[in-house]
């Protein structure tokens, strides 16, 4: 398996867990958006919670050259972390919601 589809595997399998249990209150749920095409990976939460609606992007994913680029981690959990811990060399991960001044000072691939 090529380096671009083993980074599309691992992306999907650490995001498919996030679907494994929707809120037991309300009508919201949790969706997987996997664009394999384009490299676009999402967990949006989309429904309804009493009279408000609901509709949030919690995780955002990219691929682009060649790396990782986690544009948006709405959870507890360190992606990043996960992902060296699957076999991603942290040169091949962008903390994309940082800025890119801020990147320099993390262990992480500045882009």
């Amino acid at each position: 398996m090529d380096k671009l589809e083993q980074y599309r595997q691992f992306i999907q399998n650490l995001l498919s867990r996030y679907v494994e249990y929707q809120p037991s209150h309300g009508e919201v749920e949790i969706q997987t958006v996997f664009d394999t095409v384009r490299d676009h990976y999402q967990i949006v939460h989309v429904g309804w919670r009493a009279q408000r609606w609901v509709h949030s992007c919690t995780v955002h994913i990219d691929i682009k050259d060649g790396k990782i680029w986690i544009q948006w981690n709405g959870t507890e959990d360190d992606l990043a972390q996960e992902l060296v811990e699957l076999g991603v060399p942290k040169t091949d991960i962008v903390i994309g919601f940082q800025s890119p001044f801020m990147r320099k000072f993390t262990d992480y691939s500045v882009s």
